[in-house]
């Protein structure tokens, strides 16, 4: 779900924006782009190693069995 709008994907010099590529992942901001200490480069290969929340989650909702005496897990 998006809750806020996009940055700008490119900065001035016509490279990829980190803020951008944590939007696209849903993540909160600042979740990788306001760590201290980690430049753009990093930011990117982190947000490159990472992973799309919303996608886990659907993908643990398809795999995982569901668990009969949890009520929160039933399936509907």
């Amino acid at each position: 779900m998006l809750t806020r709008p996009a940055p700008s994907p490119t900065d001035a010099a016509g490279r990829l924006r980190a803020d951008f590529v944590e939007w696209m992942q849903g993540l909160e901001p600042g979740w990788v782009t306001a760590t201290p200490g980690l430049g753009r480069p990093a930011q990117l290969t982190a947000l490159g190693n990472g992973f799309v929340p919303q996608k886990a989650t659907r993908a643990v909702q398809l795999l995982a069995p569901p668990f009969p005496r949890c009520p929160r897990c039933t399936t509907a």
